[in-house]
């Protein structure tokens, strides 16, 4: 299928539709230490803000994960993103039913985009996006 390249069609930056998303986000999270575990609130939110010297940022357990989200299915996802304001690096650790893709380390000064998502039942990955 063609891209419409005139007002025939929808086209990116054309004006036809709002092109901006819009979504009901929470206050961030916001942690200045360790976190063992985060909790499912936690990662669901869509934001972490950590504030502190280095240190790891638990993921929740997958049973915990489970229990709150038990509509999903595999190959269900959500994003969410850590941002790094404070003097050290937050590492983001697996927990029993994780896998762990890509570096888990959001460096002070930074942000870290993940995506989690269900592989099998009692077993989820999380995918360093950026």
């Amino acid at each position: 299928m063609a891209i419409p390249n005139g007002a025939g069609g929808y086209q990116v930056g054309d004006g036809n539709l709002a092109e901006v998303e819009i979504y009901d986000q929470g206050v961030p999270v916001a942690y200045a230490a360790a976190a063992s575990p985060l909790l499912v609130a936690d990662v669901t939110n869509g934001i972490i803000n950590y504030s502190g010297a280095s240190a790891n940022l638990q993921l929740p357990l997958v049973s915990d994960l489970e229990a709150v989200v038990s509509v999903a299915k595999s190959n269900f996802a959500f994003r969410f993103n850590v941002i790094a304001t404070g003097a050290g690096t937050a590492t983001l650790t697996t927990n029993t039913g994780w896998t762990l893709v890509g570096s888990a380390a959001v460096a002070n000064g930074t942000s870290g985009a993940f995506i989690a998502r269900k592989s099998a039942a009692g077993a989820w990955t999380l995918y360093r996006a950026s």
